[in-house]
């Protein structure tokens, strides 16, 4: 048996192509599905069977078109209630794929109607686990609302169990969430690998032997997730298409100024320090270098409904149209460039200042503002005395709860803060960005309290 990793560090998920050297079964692939098939032709094989081991919460699947494209049978939860022909399968139903044998087993949890898929081939076995048990940890178990949150807590606990029985601790195990994903319900290990035994020594879903307590501990953990996790599961369900992922023709400036006159929203791309220094007014700064930060925060913030108009290089337009297109924006609008004077000829342009800590505390008038964009558990944790905190992905909304005059801001890395820094001066406020390490605050000087 040979497992080809496709890792989306970007949502922090990894899909998998699995094969016997001739046929081959690919579980949970993202939407992008050209790198599956980029797989595929340089392993030399053909992919009979696409698993889905649930409906996806963090991003579009790609399962749906790649099995269609390619006519490949489409293995997804019969209990599941989907609007497209698949090859229903049920728990502890057996498929051949080659030499492989790939046995569905009912691990619920992250959701009501979770799979997870034990290959064997030979004397060998392997574990996909989906969003059941993950490296250090396990799905999180309140996407599906609040009410449902405890009894599917109860069904990790139950599903861990249920995998240790129907697998060996010897079987590689391979999970789709973990690895960065906010569908992960713990912080990230760092693992690349592991097996099952490796986890029921180490992963709390075992060594906890109160379920109660294991129960309470997960669900008291459990931090806020991004908006856009409200879009996947619908689009899921009814089947999503092949994105395009072409770079449209760069808009005119005289289009890009009557959008940014507009309000629409237009967002830089290019890194946060040339962004303070100089953009075009109105736009927001989405630094495209820090990838993995890009998808998350801009896809929890944007309003779905609005139309999207990337500005930056070709290179970065083109990559964050492939981002994008795995949670479901599509078709953005690009105006190529990184020169604003040069983009928009005679539009507005503007810039903020931006510190590190020893430059706010040189600089920092006694009573000014420091807002802190961080979420609520990272405040409650360490923070500055007198903060404001006000998470990035609740500032659009509480824009009026912002102080007046001039605003500090800073986060945990420089990255949220750069992005709050052009909200708020789109906004009309007066932003100065801190764009500095929050670990770092105390040793430059900052004074911190829980």
């Amino acid at each position: 048996m040979d497992v080809t990793v496709i890792d989306t560090p970007q949502l922090g998920d990894r899909s998998y192509l699995v094969h016997d050297g001739r046929v081959a079964l690919v579980i949970d692939a993202q939407r992008d599905i050209d790198r599956v098939e980029a797989a595929a032709e340089k392993a030399g094989v053909e992919v009979t069977h696409v698993a889905e081991t649930h409906i996806h919460n963090d991003y579009v699947t790609g399962g749906y078109v790649y099995a269609r494209k390619h006519g490949a049978q489409y293995l997804v939860n019969a209990a599941d209630d989907v609007s497209f022909e698949r090859t229903p399968i049920s728990d502890g139903e057996t498929v051949r794929v080659g030499e492989l044998s790939v046995k569905a087993v009912a691990t619920p949890g992250h959701t009501h109607h979770h799979l997870s898929f034990v290959v064997e081939h030979g004397d060998e076995q392997a574990v996909f686990s989906g969003g059941s048990v993950l490296y250090g940890s396990v799905g999180r178990t309140d996407l599906l609302g609040r009410e449902h949150m405890v009894g599917l807590t109860h069904d990790q606990y139950a599903s861990a169990r249920r995998l240790a029985e129907e697998a060996e601790e010897k079987a590689a195990l391979y999970p789709t969430h973990g690895f960065g994903s906010f569908c992960s319900s713990g912080p990230a290990t760092g693992a690349s690998e592991s097996t099952l035994g490796e986890q029921i020594e180490t992963n709390h879903v075992y060594t906890d032997p109160d379920e109660e307590h294991f129960v309470r501990e997960l669900i008291a953990n459990l931090t806020a997730y991004p908006n856009y996790y409200v879009h996947m599961g619908p689009i899921n369900v009814a089947g999503p298409a092949e994105p395009d992922l072409s770079v449209p023709d760069s808009l005119d400036p005289e289009e890009l100024r009557a959008r940014l006159e507009a309000g629409e929203w237009v967002v830089d791309l290019r890194n946060r320090v040339a962004y303070s220094s100089t953009h075009l007014k109105g736009t927001i700064s989405f630094e495209y270098g820090d990838g993995s930060s890009f998808t998350t925060f801009l896809g929890w913030i944007f309003p779905y409904d609005r139309q999207l108009t990337l500005v930056g290089s070709r290179e970065d337009v083109e990559n964050a149209i492939r981002d994008l297109s795995r949670i479901g924006i599509d078709s953005p609008d690009a105006a190529l460039g990184e020169d604003p004077r040069q983009l928009a000829p005679g539009a507005a342009v503007s810039s903020y200042p931006r510190v590190d800590w020893k430059g706010m505390l040189a600089e920092r008038p006694e009573g000014e503002a420091v807002l802190d964009v961080r979420r609520v558990d990272e405040y409650e944790e360490s923070h500055i005395p007198g903060a404001v905190n006000i998470p990035l992905h609740e500032l659009l909304t509480r824009m009026d709860e912002v102080p007046e005059g001039r605003l500090w801001v800073h986060c945990g890395s420089g990255y949220r803060s750069g992005v709050a820094a052009s909200l708020l001066e789109r906004a009309g406020k007066d932003p100065v960005h801190i764009d500095a390490l929050f670990d770092e605050a105390e040793q430059d000087g900052v004074p911190l309290e829980s």
